[in-house]
């Protein structure tokens, strides 16, 4: 197909099928996401997409990604450039499927919205202007500033864009026909008039009628016989599985990663045979680098942190290889093709076979910042409410001249490191966490934090260092602040309690700029928060994964690229390095660890597991 020429794209007139250029179309699309994938490899990506036998690449955009403060985008700058990566699938004659959101879940932090709305107290998201008029505000500039360059992207305009999807699962959420057809409606007056569809598991479409007008219908975990069931009850517009799933997403602290098994060997060889239209859910799904991996609340309210890697089982696998899914999905997908398949892109090299030798460089308390602001309130509060979206905040207080047996830390969102007079007293996490964890360095969970006996003497300082590590991205419970959302309460061993008022608030966010200035400074090695950095000289560079299987819990960056949270609950143990983010020669890594004062060796890799 020549996506040079003009093209045009509609529904048949009885919903039947998709039209190009009048003809059925059948669109073989896999998702992948530009946010997770370096930009030197966003062509490798698409084109190993193509020889598995897509014809359509679709897309999340990622608000939070794009809009990082208030007001101030970035559709512009290395993997945040969109319309780029959309020509790419053109030049590749590969369509679109784009999905802007203003939500998209994709285990990705509060679900791709910014932060800076819970800044908001009283904030209502997911929502038309009538309930909330913040939330519809902040989106109508999202999406103006999305429209002008999408438009021009749009397959009425030359482009390889087929459709847009409005929201994201909105019936796994709420029934609220106004929101959409305002998102809808917003699109409209940015000059694009469509076509649109929805995404929905099939349960909570007919529940909730989550449809826009005029829109076509994408099922969540969808088949033949869920395709059948929509076009019966919505005969006017064309139905496909929007979200076919070859793997599935991993918390941390699960015993192992999810979705390597599953096969869908049986439901693509239907959907070719039958010539429906799909969306594998995800092809590559590359990394979630950086301070974006989301997390998700399990029916019995757990908070579950999604790991950094993106992996999720998927057919082309975290650095962009072929894996058995691969080869079996594409020989399924070819025998009913009428053209050859092109060959498989080349894998990217590997680096492997080293170990780093880190040394001990500086610790966060010689690299405070001032305090913020102090507040009229009594109780700590939250990152939003200070303009802090990601990493970490230190709450320090002083104690009465009395004995503490124990703080009531409750409201730790998500994880703390506390000391007491430059001791570690122990650790909370709103994370269920191993036993032996949990012993060997005395984190708590959902319970006063008893402090050690051989603390019980003279007063000190209070610090309690939280860990934002990643906001809910679906269901009810997406507005989750980051930070402490209660007042702490100390125990005294005298039986005395006492509400803990007046706090010292340091902002540290482990930015780009945070990192780049850190001083060299390390007065007390002994208690820990601290920074190691290790040199990597090297004569050829290669995609490679870093080892932290010795480590505690943390964030690595190597060159200033952060490449994501490691945790030794696991199951992820290495963080991906991918080649465009080292230099031949010397290259630097830095590694901050919340409870280590001793140094470990890191060993290179070539594969994530």
């Amino acid at each position: 197909m020549n996506l040079e020429r003009s093209h045009t794209f509609s529904f048949s007139p009885n919903g039947e099928h998709f039209l190009l250029d009048g003809e059925p179309l059948q669109i073989r699309s896999g998702e992948m996401h530009p946010a997770r994938i370096p930009r030197e490899y966003w062509l490798h990506r698409i084109r190993m997409a193509k020889a598995m036998g897509m014809n359509c690449i679709a897309l999340y955009i990622m608000w939070n990604y794009h809009e990082t403060r208030k007001g101030v985008f970035d559709f512009e700058s290395g993997n945040r450039n969109i319309a780029a990566f959309i020509r790419l699938c053109q030049q590749e004659a590969l369509w679109v499927l784009l999905r802007p959101g203003p939500y998209v879940c994709a285990e990705w932090d509060l679900g791709g919205l910014p932060a800076y709305l819970l800044g908001e107290p009283d904030i209502q998201l997911r929502t038309d202007s009538a309930t909330d008029a913040r939330y519809m505000a902040a989106v109508a500039r999202y999406i103006g500033e999305l429209a002008a360059r999408v438009k021009p992207l749009m397959i009425d305009a030359g482009g390889p864009i087929l459709m847009i999807q409005i929201e994201n699962e909105f019936g796994s959420y709420a029934s609220n026909p106004a929101y959409l057809e305002e998102l809808r409606q917003l699109w409209l007056r940015g000059g694009i008039a469509g076509p649109f569809y929805t995404e929905d598991g099939l349960a909570q479409l007919e529940r909730n009628r989550t449809t826009v007008t005029g829109g076509a219908v994408a099922l969540s975990n969808g088949n033949a016989a869920q395709i059948a069931a929509v076009r019966r009850a919505f005969p006017a517009v064309p139905a496909m599985a929007g979200e076919v799933y070859p793997g599935w997403l991993t918390h941390w602290g699960e015993p192992e990663f999810a979705g390597l098994n599953c096969d869908l060997s049986a439901i693509l060889t239907a959907f070719m045979r039958s010539q429906l239209s799909f969306n594998l859910y995800v092809i590559h799904g590359g990394t979630s680098f950086g301070f974006y991996a989301g997390a998700n609340v399990d029916e019995s309210g757990n908070y579950q942190p999604d790991i950094t890697s993106y992996d999720y089982g998927a057919p082309i696998n975290e650095h962009g290889a072929a894996t058995a899914k691969y080869m079996r999905y594409r020989d399924i997908i070819a025998r009913y093709l009428a053209e050859p398949l092109p060959d498989i892109p080349d894998a990217i090299p590997t680096v492997a076979g080293r170990t780093l030798a880190p040394a001990r460089f500086a610790s966060i308390w010689d690299n405070l910042p001032a305090p913020l602001p102090r507040e009229s309130s009594v109780d700590p509060l939250p990152f939003e409410h200070y303009g802090q979206s990601f990493g970490f905040m230190l709450y320090r207080k002083t104690l009465l001249a009395q004995p503490v047996g124990a703080l009531d830390i409750g409201g730790v969102h998500d994880y703390a490191a506390v000391f007491v007079g430059e001791r570690y007293a122990g650790g909370v996490s709103r994370a269920r966490i191993p036993h032996d964890y949990a012993q060997r360095l005395r984190v708590t969970h959902r319970a006063p934090l008893a402090l050690p006996a051989t603390m019980a003497g003279a007063p000190g300082t209070l610090e309690i260092l939280v860990e934002a590590m990643g906001r809910v991205n679906f269901g009810p419970a997406i507005v989750d602040r980051k930070g402490l959302l209660d007042p702490v309460n100390v125990q005294y061993r005298d039986g005395s309690v006492s509400l803990l008022e007046e706090w010292e608030v340091f902002s540290l966010p482990m930015d780009e700029a945070y990192v780049a200035g850190l001083q060299e400074r390390c007065t007390n090695p002994l208690k820990p928060g601290l920074f190691f950095r290790a040199r990597l000289v090297l004569d050829e560079i290669g995609d490679t994964w870093l080892d932290m299987g010795s480590w505690t819990k943390g964030v690595v960056w190597v060159n200033g690229h952060n490449l994501g949270r490691y945790w030794s609950i696991g199951p992820q143990t290495r963080l991906y390095c991918p080649a465009p983010w080292l230099t031949p020669g010397e290259n630097e890594v830095l590694i901050f660890d919340l409870h280590q004062t001793e140094t470990k060796p890191v060993p290179l890799a070539n594969s994530l597991y």
